[in-house]
């Protein structure tokens, strides 16, 4: 286990969880922990996992990741907490009974005076651990527990398995209302073959993406681009390049009215709008071509979208 706290000596209300995807319910339960450390005088924290549990104690029944380690730090730095403790994620923590890791950790290492969270949560030692766990616990140990109640979407509770099933199924448009933002994914630009700038498309490549890092189906994509101290729209071609024989599964984007050099930037990508199947075209011209008349409907569909979200989480 990682990660350390300064001495809290009012104590803390504390929140605890996975939190992939830092979706809208995440939000619920970040902000009631917020008020309620505030009123009380106390330091709100958060305490997440690296990695995932089920990649340590069931690697084949570990989801898809919304947001990679990195996504997920930079979400949560955005939201009004005074801290975040991350514990990596081990067999050693993984063995913790719900007492355990109460006592040793909530208890001794956050100081904590009062539990929120979310409706459906279960910790401890095969998740063996609920929430009339922690009310015995914590009219053992002197320390308060509520429940935040889920957040709906429609007529369905927001939850980190409904995202993935809309990414999955290429429902970008439910996937963005649960979040509370569209989807996204970060990465560093790195160096292509520059076919694109041959076509007259130049292209910047993300080149260290996660393989946990859970995408929409391939195809062209209408996107936004953000880096810092900058962003465009585009549009981006999720898959491989089937004209030039290539098999690879790449995230290329061509940045609208841009002329610059990213190589190297931290950049941060959105999706907001499939445009068309991964297509084998006969020759390059064919190809520029269609690229042409994708230029054309990503920038309706991006004008007819609405500006550029923020980066982070909003209501």
């Amino acid at each position: 286990m990682s990660g350390r706290l300064p001495p809290l000596p009012r104590g803390s209300t504390v929140t605890v969880g996975s939190f992939d995807g830092v979706h809208r319910g995440h939000e619920a339960v970040v902000r009631e922990i917020a008020r309620r450390a505030e009123a009380a005088g106390r330091a709100s924290v958060l305490v997440t996992f690296e990695p995932h549990p089920l990649e340590v104690v069931n690697p084949q029944a570990a989801p898809p990741l919304l947001t990679t380690a990195a996504e997920r730090r930079e979400i949560l730095a955005q939201l009004p907490l005074d801290y975040v403790l991350f514990l990596r994620f081990d067999r050693q923590l993984a063995s913790l009974t719900p007492e355990e890791f109460v006592r040793g950790v909530l208890l001794e290492r956050c100081a904590m005076r009062e539990l929120v969270i979310g409706h459906d949560h279960g910790f401890g030692r095969g998740r063996s651990g609920d929430v009339d766990t922690l009310r015995r616990l914590g009219a053992e140990d002197g320390f308060a527990v509520d429940v935040v109640t889920a957040v709906d979407v429609g007529e369905q509770h927001v939850s980190s398995s409904r995202i993935r099933r809309a990414i999955a199924g290429g429902d970008l448009a439910t996937a963005a209302r649960m979040l509370g933002r569209p989807y996204q994914v970060s990465g560093r630009v790195g160096t292509g073959e520059r076919r694109g700038r041959q076509l007259g498309v130049p292209t910047i490549n993300l080149a260290n993406v996660p393989p946990q890092k859970l995408l929409p189906p391939d195809g062209v994509y209408a996107v936004r681009v953000e880096w810092r101290g900058g962003r465009a729209g585009g549009m981006m071609n999720q898959g491989p390049r089937p004209t030039f024989e290539d098999g690879r599964r790449l995230l290329e984007a061509h940045l609208f009215d841009f002329e610059g050099d990213l190589y190297g930037e931290w950049v941060r990508i959105e999706w907001v709008e499939r445009l068309r199947d991964v297509t084998r075209f006969a020759s390059a011209e064919a190809l520029r071509q269609q690229l042409d008349r994708d230029r054309t409907r990503a920038r309706e569909v991006l004008a007819a979208s609405g500006p550029a979200s923020s980066r982070g989480p909003h209501a």
